[in-house]
């Protein structure tokens, strides 16, 4: 197989700034509206890089679970990779492809944890399932084998057999507060359309990008 004969021609029309809102979350919004409704999968996974003191980017897929003018919000284990990274280097970057429309949204941006209450709110509406395999893993740590962790599932399972399960200390939500957007559509010949939104002060500054 030669991988660089793989290709395809971008056919979706383009993006000009006349079709852009003057906010970025708008923006975005109006994208991810547009994605759910083309009934794409996983329109809410998104790409999560990070780095830690040691300079060395990880990047891992991660859901989005909401976002409005203060940012992007996810949320993980804080005993994971990706919350030690954040701990060392609070900064991070964001990619949402959604291929099928060619389409990309890239994220900058300053983190932190989102305030208990939140967090707390969001795992209460979690499958139960959900919630147990977030007290059976410690997640990003070695582990001895599959059946170790099945174990460990079960155990839990039966700790909190017929009670509420408490969300854990270990455990919640991150803010990506966004200080640079940029939205990308494919276009033909490679030719593709980028606008980027960079924060000034209150305000956001639009320009158009060469591909």
């Amino acid at each position: 197989m030669d991988i660089a004969d793989i290709r395809r021609e971008f056919v979706y029309s383009g993006l000009s700034r006349s079709d852009l809102l003057d906010d970025p979350i708008s923006q975005f919004e109006k994208w991810f509206i547009e994605a759910k409704d083309s009934n794409l999968e996983n329109v809410n996974a998104l790409s999560l890089a990070t780095s830690g003191n040691d300079g060395m980017p990880a990047c891992r897929t991660v859901l989005l679970k909401g976002f409005d003018k203060n940012g992007f919000v996810f949320y993980t284990n804080y005993g994971s990779r990706k919350a030690k990274d954040i701990e060392e280097n609070p900064k991070a970057a964001l990619l949402f492809h959604w291929l099928e429309l060619d389409r990309q949204v890239k994220v900058q941006g300053s983190i932190k944890k989102i305030d208990r209450s939140e967090t707390i709110k969001y795992f209460s509406s979690r499958p139960r399932g959900s919630q147990l395999g977030a007290w059976s893993s410690s997640q990003s740590s070695p582990i001895s084998s599959r059946n170790a962790l099945t174990e460990e599932f079960k155990k839990i399972e039966k700790n909190f057999k017929d009670k509420d399960i408490p969300t854990p200390d270990f455990w919640g939500g991150y803010r990506v507060v966004p200080l640079y957007i940029e939205f990308w559509q494919g276009r033909e010949n490679r030719l593709h359309d980028r606008f980027e939104y960079r924060k000034e002060g209150s305000d956001w500054l639009i320009q158009r990008l060469s591909p």
